[in-house]
């Protein structure tokens, strides 16, 4: 058993969801409150360490009301356990699970890290090179995750997609063209070579919030 994951990014017309300095402030404030209300739903949030480096994220519910609520769980795929100590994502709103790699057991610094992360974190250790994303997946459900919102950088959505591990894709498109063969797009890693590989999706929803447009897709 694994989690019913929703993929929810915010992107450009040309598909960026980041320029090549980082830049990613997409989203209208209609778009912002949309997320924060699927946060309210859902068990847990996923991102990778890419986006705790870049954003020091909180990774909470906090844009759509002042009352105090049950935040969702906050995961972080961190094959080399970089997340800072006083990242935001580790503060005591809500539970943090580090999945880390067992790069761990070899190399002394990846140790040190994670045994500092434990003491503020529920570390998962990986059997494998680079987080094993499935295993993971059966882990985040024995811990009470039936619904996970992944809020991934390019490289972790395109790998839980490669896994078939995302159920659904929702996606803010925002009026605006940013270009550059270096910013990041909604789906990076090392892609498929042949169109007849890809995932299909089917249209469920798709309506105007502000200026932007919200598509609501599910993956076959």
């Amino acid at each position: 058993m694994r989690p019913y994951v929703i993929l929810n990014a915010a992107m450009t017309l040309d598909g960026k969801i980041a320029t090549k300095t980082g830049s990613s402030e997409i989203s209208g404030l209609e778009d912002l409150k949309r997320v924060h209300e699927l946060r309210k739903e859902v068990d847990g949030i996923m991102v990778g360490i890419n986006t705790v480096l870049m954003d020091d994220p909180r990774l909470t519910v906090h844009k759509i009301t002042s009352e105090k609520l049950d935040n969702p769980i906050r995961v972080v795929v961190d094959n080399k356990a970089r997340t800072p100590i006083e990242s935001r994502i580790l503060n005591d709103d809500a539970l943090t699970i580090i999945a880390v790699s067992n790069k761990v057991e070899t190399d002394n610094i990846i140790f040190e890290r994670s045994k500092a992360l434990s003491e503020k974190a529920d570390v998962f250790y990986s059997k494998d090179p680079s987080v094993n994303l499935k295993e993971l997946m059966k882990y985040l459900y024995s811990k009470k995750i039936k619904t996970l919102m992944l809020e991934g950088g390019s490289t972790l959505n395109f790998s839980m997609l490669r896994e078939n591990l995302i159920d659904e894709i929702r996606v803010c498109v925002a009026p605006m063209v940013v270009g550059g063969k270096y910013a990041k797009t909604l789906f990076d890693g090392d892609g498929f070579d042949f169109m007849k590989e890809a995932i299909n999706l089917e249209l469920k929803n798709s309506y105007q919030l502000g200026k932007d447009l919200v598509l609501e897709y599910k993956v076959l």
